[in-house]
């Protein structure tokens, strides 16, 4: 418990989570302080394709079958936990099946700022992860959102859209940013190693830490304004945005511990399972699902669940992984 209490000490006293609350008080207290659109994308941006590439130069030093197999399970868990998230959605929330399958679709995939901050969190202290997370991570954004649309269409919210607007959705779900950016760079990384990543370690890796602290600064201000403006949800819904990213963890803990992942490895897949997606899913699902309410399923991903996993949660499957391993 101790040791616990120290990593969750350590991680509220981090610069980059010192830099989300900053950014969340700013709001709050209804601050100017704005980040410019460009500059907020140019650093989300920056750190999709840095990740990628130092996941890809882990991965060249090593992979093979195991990295195969972790990237399976990797698809399958995100397929798979749409389906608890809608059932506890629906019996003890009491949510309209629509919004129902729409934010299981969220906390099915994952969110690419809480991996790097975890990432960033396991390595200060000396709990790196293998390179080919960033593979699982890009693999787990997808299979969700099929998840979640095979769950409203079941309970008989059709899309209602052509083929052609159907081959438009799997296009943006497929060719995402974020997903072309983290796929791309991993590749890049892959193919250089080593030698190749020395020639932009100054850009990718020494300012890394810096220009994330910008971007949770950001995310801090967009967060709170989100919860703000957000309407009253209930007591219920609140808690599910606590109670499922530690069901996911719990997933997330046993599955790499069965991999045979490291420690840092381990914790920072428990941390992809606890995470809710908010850039990609909201997307399709304003395109998939235009009846359910953007307000409910981004209000939770962002306001309640990305906060709570980077003040709390991270250090709190850090050390669970930790003592797993003991």
């Amino acid at each position: 418990m101790s040791d616990m209490l120290s990593l969750a000490l350590a991680n509220l006293a981090s610069p980059m989570v010192l830099c989300f609350a900053l950014g969340a008080l700013a709001a709050w207290v209804r601050s100017d302080l704005d980040i410019p659109d460009a500059i907020a994308k140019g650093l989300a941006i920056y750190l999709m394709l840095a990740i990628g590439v130092k996941g890809g130069v882990a991965m060249a030093e090593g992979g093979g079958a195991r990295a195969a197999v972790a990237i399976l399970v990797a698809g399958a868990l995100s397929f798979a936990m749409p389906v608890l998230a809608y059932g506890l959605l629906r019996f003890f929330a009491r949510l309209e099946p629509v919004d129902a399958a729409a934010v299981a679709a969220h906390f099915g995939s994952v969110s690419v700022v809480t991996f790097v901050t975890a990432s960033e969190f396991l390595a200060a202290r000396g709990l790196p992860a293998e390179g080919y997370l960033v593979a699982m991570m890009a693999v787990m954004e997808t299979p969700a959102i099929v998840t979640g649309l095979l769950l409203a269409r079941r309970a008989g919210y059709a899309t209602q859209r052509s083929r052609e607007g159907a081959r438009h959705l799997w296009r943006e779900v497929l060719v995402n940013g974020s997903i072309v950016l983290l796929v791309g760079g991993f590749v890049i990384g892959w193919m250089v190693g080593a030698p190749g990543y020395a020639k932009v370690k100054p850009f990718m890796g020494d300012l890394f830490n810096g220009l994330l602290c910008l971007f949770l600064l950001d995310m801090g201000l967009v967060a709170m304004r989100q919860l703000r403006a957000a309407p009253v949800l209930s007591p219920a819904t609140l808690a599910f945005a606590i109670v499922q990213p530690l069901i996911g963890a719990a997933i997330g803990l046993a599955a790499g511990s069965a991999l045979g992942l490291s420690t840092g490895g381990v914790a920072l897949f428990a941390t992809l399972c606890a995470s809710a997606s908010y850039i990609a899913v909201p997307a399709a699902m304003r395109l998939a699902l235009p009846k359910a309410n953007p307000a409910l399923y981004v209000t939770l991903s962002l306001g309640v669940t990305f906060p709570f996993n980077v003040a709390f949660g991270i250090p709190f499957y850090a050390a669970l992984a930790v003592a797993l391993r003991a």
